[in-house]
C-alpha cells in the first residue's frame, strides 16, 4: 500500500509541476511605465523591396501627368489595352533607387515619409511642376505572425501602421502554451536584428518596436511542454500501454 502512495505522490508532483502558472500567461502585469519613453509618434521609413505608390497633383494638371503614369497591359496581337489602367508603382531597388519619370533615379531608401516628399518637391519645383502636392503610400506593407498562434501567417496592412498587440490580435492571439515573450525580427542597415518583447509587462508600450515596420517577422516559440509533446514519436500510444500495465502490476503486488 505503501508504494502505491508513493506512486501517487510522485505523479501528482509532476501534474502539478506541468501546470503553467498565471504569471506566465497572463497580459500586462503591473509593471511601472516610464512615461517619458512612451510616445504614440511613428514613422514610415522606406526600405528596399517596398513598392511605392506616389502620386503628384498640383494646379496644372498637364505639368504633373508625365509623373502619374498609368500602369497598362496590352494584348500581343492588337496592341490595344487590357483591363482598366491603374497607377504605376515603383521598386525601391536593394541600393535604396526607384526609376521615377523624367528625374529618373531617385534614392528614397532610408527616407521617411515626408523627407521622401521634401526630396522630390524640391526636384520637381519649380522646373518641372510649381507647388506640388505629394501623396506616397506604400502598397506591399506586410507583417508576419508565426509560431504559437491561432492564425499564423502575412498579414497586407492597409494604413501602414500597426501595433504588436495589432498584429497578435490578426492573428488570433497567442494559444495558451505559447510563450509570452515574443521575438521581433526587422531588417536595418542590411542585416537582421531580433527584439524580444514580454507580452507580460507594460513596458511593451515603450519597445522600440511597439509599432511595426514593413516586413516584419513576429515569432511567438512554445513552451516547453508542447515542444515535448510535439517531439513525441509513434510510440506513445505504446508507453503509455506500458506505464499502465505498469501500474497495475505495482497495485497488485501491494495487495
Amino acid at each position: 500500500m505503501q508504494k502505491v502512495k508513493t506512486f501517487t505522490l510522485v505523479l501528482a508532483t509532476l501534474m502539478l509541476t506541468s501546470c503553467v502558472s498565471k504569471k506566465e500567461i497572463i497580459y500586462f502585469q503591473n509593471d511601472q511605465i516610464d512615461q517619458s519613453k512612451f510616445t504614440n509618434s511613428y514613422k514610415t521609413v522606406f526600405k528596399p523591396d517596398d513598392l511605392l505608390q506616389i502620386t503628384i497633383s498640383a494646379l496644372d494638371i498637364e505639368a504633373v501627368k508625365p509623373f502619374n503614369l498609368p500602369a497598362v497591359s496590352y494584348a500581343t496581337t492588337t496592341s490595344s489595352v487590357i483591363g482598366t489602367p491603374r497607377q504605376q508603382l515603383y521598386l525601391v531597388d536593394r541600393q535604396g533607387f526607384i526609376d521615377f519619370p523624367v528625374l529618373g533615379r531617385v534614392k528614397i531608401g532610408g527616407l521617411t515619409r515626408q523627407e521622401a516628399i521634401n526630396l522630390l518637391i524640391k526636384k520637381l519645383d519649380p522646373d518641372y511642376v510649381k507647388n506640388p502636392t505629394i501623396i506616397i503610400r506604400i502598397s506591399n506593407f506586410s507583417v508576419t505572425i508565426l509560431g504559437d498562434v491561432q492564425n499564423p501567417g502575412t498579414y497586407t496592412i492597409p494604413n501602414e501602421r500597426i501595433t504588436i498587440l495589432q498584429a497578435v490580435g490578426l492573428a488570433g492571439d497567442l494559444n495558451i502554451s505559447g510563450i509570452r515573450t515574443i521575438q521581433v525580427k526587422r531588417e536595418e542597415n542590411g542585416r537582421i536584428k531580433t527584439y524580444d518583447v514580454d507580452l507580460r509587462s507594460n513596458n511593451l508600450f515603450t519597445s522600440p518596436v511597439y509599432y511595426l515596420q514593413q516586413n516584419d517577422i513576429i515569432y511567438v516559440a512554445p513552451n516547453e511542454a508542447k515542444s515535448q509533446s510535439a517531439s513525441a514519436n509513434q510510440n506513445t500510444g505504446l508507453f503509455i500501454s506500458i506505464a499502465g500495465l505498469l501500474i497495475s502490476i505495482i497495485t497488485l503486488i501491494a495487495r
